[in-house]
Formats: C-alpha cells, sequence, structure tokens
C-alpha cells in the first residue's frame, strides 16, 4: 500500500483524490506523504552544496491573497530566494527579511566567490561585486535580455514551483518551506527517474 500512496506523490495527487481512488484512509495517505516530504527537504539539503559559474537569483513571494511590490503588501506570504546555476541545479531558501544582509548571508553559503552572478536592479543585491562579476537586469530596458543578461532561467522555476504548488490547494506557512524542497528537488532531478528516487528516499532514508 505505501508504495501506491509513494506513486500518488509522484504523479503528484492531492491525498484527498488519493484517498478516494485507493480506498484508504485519508490519514494514512498524509502521513505517507508528511514523512516523504521531510525526508525530501533533508535529502536536498544535504545535495544542496555550493553553486558556482553563471547563478541567476530573485526573489519570489508565495500564498497569501495580497500581491505587491518587493517588501510590500506581501502580508501574509511566504518569502524565497532562488539561486540557479545555469544548466546546473536550484536552491532555494524561505527568507524572512529581504534586506542585503540577509540575502547576502544565503548567497555566501551557497555559491562559490568568483561566480558570475544575474539579478534584477534590486538594492539588496548592490554589494554582490564583493564575490563575482555582478550583471544587473533592467526589466524596464528593450535591450534587457540580449545575449547571457537575462534571470529567465530562475524566473521559470517560479513558474514551474507555482504549477506544482497550485495543485496542492493551499499551504500553510508551517509546513511550505516542505513543499518548496519537494519542488526543488522535482526540478534538479527532473532528467531522472523521480519515482524510484522517491522510493529509495521513502524506505532507506533515516532521519538524523
Amino acid at each position: 500500500m505505501e508504495i501506491a500512496i509513494v506513486q500518488g506523490f509522484y504523479q503528484q495527487q492531492p491525498a484527498y483524490r488519493l484517498s478516494h481512488d485507493l480506498g484508504t484512509d485519508y490519514k494514512t495517505i498524509t502521513r505517507v506523504y508528511q514523512r516523504l516530504r521531510v525526508a525530501i527537504y533533508h535529502v536536498a539539503e544535504l545535495e544542496g552544496g555550493k553553486l558556482n559559474g553563471e547563478v541567476e537569483m530573485d526573489e519570489s513571494y508565495f500564498g497569501g491573497r495580497r500581491k505587491g511590490k518587493r517588501g510590500r503588501g506581501a502580508a501574509g506570504k511566504s518569502v524565497v530566494l532562488g539561486l540557479l546555476e545555469r544548466d546546473g541545479r536550484v536552491y532555494t531558501k524561505v527568507v524572512e527579511r529581504v534586506t542585503a544582509d540577509a540575502l547576502m548571508t544565503h548567497i555566501k553559503q551557497h555559491t562559490r566567490k568568483g561566480s558570475v552572478y544575474y539579478t534584477d536592479t534590486f538594492r539588496s543585491y548592490n554589494s554582490l561585486h564583493r564575490f563575482g562579476k555582478h550583471h544587473r537586469l533592467n526589466h524596464g530596458k528593450a535591450f534587457a535580455y540580449r545575449g547571457k543578461n537575462h534571470i529567465n532561467g530562475i524566473e521559470g522555476f517560479w513558474s514551474f514551483a507555482k504549477h506544482i504548488l497550485y495543485n496542492y490547494r493551499g499551504v500553510s506557512k508551517y509546513h511550505f518551506p516542505m513543499y518548496l524542497k519537494e519542488v526543488e528537488y522535482r526540478f534538479n532531478h527532473r532528467s531522472d527517474n523521480l519515482f524510484k528516487l522517491f522510493i529509495s528516499i521513502y524506505f532507506g532514508y533515516v532521519s538524523p
């Protein structure tokens, strides 16, 4: 039965729907889903390492009902910093603030010094030149996306993440980091056999 539930997780089936399809107690399914997400969270963090080369970064807001500018109108939303290594992995982190100090701390921890960074013109990125070459993308200018000066990769990841999370029809702020890491893991292993990976994680992972 657990294998069937892991398969439902792999297929992104909401727990209530899988409960109906399998004729299984809803609480049993949510327990398996929760255990798997906790394990994926730890595996994704262990795989994180430091990104290098050409790295795109951006923040995005998830959840809540209000839309707003950076740092404004974000009541009820979770703020996420995303770092994407071009032709490589993505790393995500839920952050409390988008101040320069807060963002630089995570960037220093999760990227290698000497990388080439691509961001928009948000002021909290102003000191990135301390870590490597910094290219700024001005969304308001027509030539902004010429050549390598773009953040299409991380913006594509935000679309990927929001499409998956939409299927879950609302995630609490408490559980959101685990759901986010699930999306990160799915993205980083999109060319792999995810079902086999989830089976291995669920049955073989030992919590620290």
